[in-house]
């Protein structure tokens, strides 16, 4: 299976419009790979919480559009990262990862279940998703996770639950917390047995530098790639095979204790 992770630069100079247009023209690059992985919310950058409210859109807005198109173009599965979204019925902004397959037709969609603000920021200015969510790709079952999601290993523990294989986390995360991203990321994959593909923005936007360094681990926590700080297409060719033969050849899993009741899943 080959993955392309999208380390795309978000900084400010360059309209979201103009970001969504260029992002479109990269993910079409990675005609040939299976899956192709944008950031979380590149759209506006994730601590640019002024621009929050003025740039959300409907689920079906513009940004599902423009996606849906290059999935379609390139033939692959697009995970295109997150936006905020502003919700139909009442108006309440979320932190939405959007899914597409090779045809172009939303296959999922996952509202951020951990908001990071500490009583600011995103925190306070987007609603809390409460589902988990897992995508049946041909190869391996891909469980959702944004960003702050990885420092909360129960999630994961419900998405391996959910059947999940392979853990894919969009991220804006800033440079300043670079080991706690490599340091998580490998983590999630030692505990869960299963790889984890990383994508996190580059470049530099609110006036906070982001950690770059997308990451591809797997299920024994070895790094199988990484990128540095600029905006780069990481792409890596993985057997997704891997996680069962780990969980046989260490059924650590089988071992659980605490933690068996089954997790929400739509």
């Amino acid at each position: 299976m080959r993955a392309s992770l999208i380390q795309i630069a978000v900084e400010e100079g360059e309209s979201v419009r103009a970001r969504r247009v260029r992002a479109g023209a990269l993910v079409r690059e990675q005609a040939g790979a299976d899956l192709v992985v944008l950031p979380e919310l590149w759209t506006t950058g994730a601590f640019a919480y002024d621009a929050f409210a003025a740039e959300a859109e409907p689920l079906e807005g513009p940004t599902f559009e423009a996606m849906a198109k290059a999935a379609s173009d390139a033939g692959v599965w697009l995970h295109a990262g997150s936006i905020p979204e502003r919700d139909a019925a009442d108006g309440a902004l979320y932190n939405t990862t959007l899914v597409f397959s090779p045809s172009g037709d939303l296959a999922a969609s996952y509202r951020k279940i951990h908001r990071f603000g500490f009583d600011k920021g995103e925190a306070v200015l987007m609603g809390a998703g409460r589902d988990l969510v897992t995508v049946r790709l041909p190869q391996t079952t891909v469980g959702l996770a944004t960003c702050y999601d990885l420092r909360f290993p129960e999630l994961f523990r419900g998405l391996v639950d959910a059947g999940a294989e392979t853990l894919v986390v969009s991220a804006g995360w800033p440079e300043r917390r670079r080991s706690h991203w490599t340091l998580l990321a490998r983590a999630r994959a030692v505990e869960n047995q299963a790889f984890v593909l990383a994508c996190g923005t580059a470049g530099t936007h609110a006036e906070v530098p982001q950690a770059g360094h997308s990451i591809v681990v797997d299920p024994w926590g070895e790094v199988l790639a990484e990128a540095g700080q600029g905006e780069e297409v990481l792409t890596v060719d993985f057997d997704p095979a891997k996680t069962a033969t780990t969980r046989e050849q260490f059924p650590a899993l089988k071992d659980r204790v605490l933690g068996l009741e089954p997790p929400p899943r739509r």
